[in-house]
């Protein structure tokens, strides 16, 4: 995978779709060997492709397909290749259709996009177009018996179009040959890696077909098992043997994520949830937003960052904040019940407490956090000091915030059970 954009070898952007584009061939059977990021410069972008299709079955470049000066990949490609760039009238006109209806929308004359609507349909000689996701066609280019794919760099377009790519024969030709692991996710909170670590050498380790990855973040660990189709049973074994020995930490062996398990939970029990956030400021319900089919169960949630909008929208008492202060598991309790009131929902967790940098006292130091979650079934609060930046104080307050709500959810469920309700 070639990723092309300055902006990204800058680090003003994240890349998404070298990630996409691995985890999308892995699952086919094919093993990604290396995601290069490299910026615009045509010399520095050529060197790139060079070096991919001379050490690859398959390559993906995505990114530099624009109207712009600086959008240099379908040239760069064509030179490696030994094609000449040709217009394609039918390209061009699929394109100008396209940019005629932005260019009503923002009210400027066509002939402002004329120019770039020849340059996105001019294309190396035989190349196969993949179709528009916005006016860049993707594009099959065959270079030396290697199939090189190029995808326009918005992960969206690009992974519209990465299906049409998958299903053309220059493409189809190398995935035949690619055998899919079967995959098994096991997902952990509250353990750490060196544990998961000492029970997969106890459960046998790898071998035999079998490959392990082991990934810890933010509290939880993700222990993904790779076998090979003939390798199956001692996948099951292994699998088997670490959720056994690691039970207790374990609360997904399905893949799910805790947020999808919290909205199955959810849904399982006909509840609705809601949030009230301080210090993560809307990263708790962003989460759950985030997940297809939330709407099922999310009604929204109350970031009140502000002593004055947690008294207002949440209905925490004045008197409250002041003797216990705004980080407190009372003031935490307060934030979840009146969330549950003026949201309407049947479940409402709450966070409060100091992210950072400043405003940390040798009582409440930064990375303090206080969560509650209030249920029909049951309530609980929390609270646990976070090491970090201001940012992993977050994303960790987030994690624990779905486990409490996870975890209350579970023993409900299992009590309505035990209780025949």
């Amino acid at each position: 995978m070639v990723v092309t954009g300055s902006e990204l070898v800058r680090g003003e952007r994240t890349d998404l779709n070298g990630p996409f584009l691995a985890r999308s061939l892995l699952a086919l059977g094919l093993e990604p060997a290396r995601i290069e990021i490299v910026g615009d410069d045509p010399a520095e972008l050529e060197a790139a492709v060079r070096d991919a299709i001379a050490g690859a079955e398959l390559v993906a470049i995505s990114g530099g397909l624009g109207p712009t000066h600086d959008d240099r990949t379908v040239e760069v490609v064509a030179r490696v290749a030994g094609l000449e760039l040709e217009l394609r009238p039918e390209l061009e006109a699929e394109i100008e259709t396209v940019s005629r209806r932005v260019a009503e929308r923002m009210r400027r004359d066509y002939t402002d996009f004329a120019g770039g609507v020849r340059k996105q349909a001019t294309v190396p000689a035989g190349a196969l177009s993949l179709g528009l996701a916005g006016t860049a066609p993707g594009l099959v280019i065959g270079v030396g018996g290697t199939p090189v794919v190029v995808l326009p760099g918005p992960p969206p377009e690009l992974q519209r179009l990465w299906p049409n790519a998958l299903a053309t024969p220059l493409v189809r030709h190398v995935l035949d040959g690619g055998r899919p692991p079967l995959r098994r996710t096991l997902r952990l909170f509250g353990a750490g890696e060196s544990m998961v670590a000492q029970a997969f050498a106890q459960a046998g380790g790898d071998g035999d077909g079998v490959e392990t990855t082991i990934c810890a973040r933010d509290f939880e660990v993700v222990v993904e098992v790779l076998s090979e189709p003939d390798a199956e049973k001692r996948a099951e074994e292994l699998t088997a043997a670490l959720g056994s020995r690691l039970e207790r930490f374990l609360y997904s062996d399905d893949g799910r994520t805790v947020e999808q398990v919290v909205l199955d939970l959810c849904r399982e029990q006909d509840l609705t949830l809601g949030t009230a956030e301080s210090c993560t400021g809307g990263l708790i319900v962003a989460r759950l937003t985030a997940v297809p089919g939330f709407s099922e169960t999310t009604l929204g949630g109350i970031v009140a960052y502000s002593n004055e909008l947690k008294e207002r929208e949440l209905g925490v008492p004045a008197a409250l904040i002041a003797e216990h202060g705004a980080v407190s598991a009372e003031v935490a309790e307060a934030m979840a019940r009146g969330a549950r009131a003026r949201l309407g929902v049947d479940v409402a967790v709450a966070v409060t407490g100091v992210a950072g940098p400043g405003g940390g006292t040798e009582e409440k130091p930064v990375g303090l956090v206080y969560f509650h979650a209030v249920t029909p079934g049951g309530e609980k609060g929390s609270s646990l000091s976070f090491p970090g930046d201001r940012d992993s104080i977050r994303r960790r307050s987030v994690v624990a915030a779905l486990h409490l709500v996870r975890r209350v959810l579970t023993q409900s469920r299992d009590k309505a059970a035990w209780l025949g309700g």
